[in-house]
């Protein structure tokens, strides 16, 4: 049975009551985000509230606003927020992201998302975690037309996607008027297909997509250099 709390360096995260728990992906997300000018910051679908913290411990000076549109979730962030020492900078609102647009004219210079992205498939059994992996309530074209509507004119939206979401990725950010300024393919392994591309868009035009990639593990449980370098201010153990 898994543990129902992730410890990291300065915060835990219980996720007992999250239907998604704390994965790679979050953390993924939460180290690589460029949160250096991001004074006011959007995390979407916030789940335990992990990104949020990370992001809060990555620039003291960030204020958070957390939402999602699951009961359980938002109760589960408040706690794990609520004991970390960030509580006074992020705020947790249970709301869904086309709603919170529609009701506040607040703009961020930062908006970070591990969104749903199961929209091809069968929905899972469990209801909570459909709701949390499947685009039922908000599809990847619905995140970007909202991300527009609260996103400063220089701000940047951040993204973890399945590699194979790239197509699609590429025509939404076209339909929608968002530039790719950094992108990272990521392998779980030196010989295994790329799983995960993280993404930083932007609405000003750019000249080049910055690119790089990272591979997880050389083998199993031993984590490359550069994936240990990215998560090395959160994770206890490597």
């Amino acid at each position: 049975m898994s543990n129902s709390y992730f410890r990291f360096k300065q915060f835990t995260v219980f996720h007992d009551k999250c239907a998604m728990k704390v994965g790679t992906d979050g953390v993924l997300l939460g180290a690589w985000t460029n949160v250096d000018n991001a004074a006011e910051v959007l995390d979407v679908g916030t789940g335990t509230g992990l990104i949020a913290l990370m992001v809060a411990q990555r620039n003291p000076q960030a204020k958070v606003v957390a939402i999602d549109v699951d009961e359980h979730a938002v109760e589960q962030a408040k706690e794990n927020i609520g004991n970390s020492p960030f509580s006074d900078r992020i705020g947790i609102e249970l709301v869904a992201f086309r709603q919170f647009v529609r009701d506040s004219s607040k703009r961020f210079d930062l908006i970070v998302s591990n969104p749903p992205y199961f929209s091809g498939s069968l929905l899972p059994p469990d209801k909570g975690r459909a709701r949390a992996r499947h685009s039922v309530s908000l599809t990847l074209d619905d995140l970007l037309l909202s991300a527009r509507g609260c996103l400063k004119n220089h701000g940047t939206l951040s993204l973890i996607l399945p590699y194979d979401k790239r197509g699609e990725l590429d025509y939404l950010c076209e339909k929608h008027m968002f530039c790719m300024k950094r992108k990272t393919i990521v392998y779980p392994l030196p010989d295994i297909e790329p799983k995960r591309l993280l993404v930083e868009l932007t609405m000003q035009p750019t000249d080049h997509t910055e690119t790089s990639s990272l591979i997880i593990e050389n083998s199993r449980h031993q984590y490359t250099e550069d994936f240990s370098n990215l998560v090395n201010s959160f994770y206890i153990h490597l």
